[in-house]
């Protein structure tokens, strides 16, 4: 088994101590009410790199995903218990500062989400709610980040039209241009193409790549060739369980655990 699979289970959380590892968990489990809806989850998020969690409509992939910025803690009747480490520290706790923790790990969701203001102020907002406040500064980051973005060359003559007024591909790029303008240091992507047609997908996917340079990406996918093609490591869940975890291209060509070839080979799902 590869050096980066090592674990005792099918998925398993890496030495704490690594340096390559952005975000790790320790027998994580959460609750919808009396719904166990993640059990045991022991995954480990390698830096600079694009993590893929796949598996079949109700899995618990979005579930794991707002986990790691407590996006669930949103949720009425909503219970996690286990931990999850960020930068060394247990975030699954009730002193973590989770405007701070959703500032360092950013988040797009499934359907683009402007804000009803200009372009600029989308991508402005962040930084101004964080105390800048100089134009100047709010200028270059406006810009930094728009090109982070791969937008910049689309909209640079739109920067005071109302973000409405872009299309959907470009909508989503502008909300991860938004989550960038914060410095985050993970970029969470929860079925970011599944509203955009194929020519947006494919601008989304090829950002992607650019985007782990700076930041460590993870995407929840219903779509197991976007998976093939824009990730690094590939986590497969069922049921609520972390079924198989490793690089993608071990995880597609030679998966461990029937359940995982029989979902990739599409035998149900």
């Amino acid at each position: 088994m590869a050096e980066t699979e090592k674990a005792t289970g099918p998925a398993g959380a890496k030495n704490p101590k690594d340096n390559d590892i952005e975000i790790y968990t320790e027998d994580l489990n959460l609750w919808y009410g009396k719904t166990h809806s993640l059990m045991d989850i022991d995954i480990s998020i390698k830096k600079h790199k694009v993590t893929a969690l796949i598996g079949p409509s109700g899995c618990g992939k979005s579930t794991l995903l707002r986990c790691f910025n407590r996006m669930n803690d949103i949720i009425l009747g909503c219970r996690v218990d286990g931990k999850i480490f960020f930068e060394g520290k247990n975030i699954n706790t009730k002193n973590c500062d989770v405007v701070m923790l959703r500032k360092d790990i950013g988040m797009v969701f499934q359907k683009p989400n402007p804000f009803p203001k200009s372009v600029y102020e989308n991508v402005a907002y962040g930084p101004r709610v964080h105390g800048i406040k100089d134009r100047c500064r709010l200028d270059a980051i406006v810009e930094k980040s728009i090109k982070g973005a791969a937008l910049w060359e689309e909209v640079h003559e739109r920067l005071d039209d109302s973000a409405l007024g872009l299309s959907g591909g470009q909508q989503q790029r502008l909300c991860i241009a938004r989550a960038i303008a914060v410095e985050p240091s993970v970029i969470l992507m929860d079925e970011p193409c599944s509203a955009l047609d194929p020519i947006a997908t494919t601008k989304i996917e090829d950002l992607m790549n650019e985007l782990k340079k700076k930041y460590t990406v993870i995407i929840v996918t219903h779509n197991m060739q976007q998976a093939a093609r824009v990730s690094d490591y590939t986590g497969f869940m069922y049921l609520g369980k972390l079924i198989e975890f490793g690089k993608t291209k071990r995880i597609f060509e030679n998966p461990k655990e029937e359940l995982t070839e029989k979902y990739i080979t599409g035998r149900f799902g």
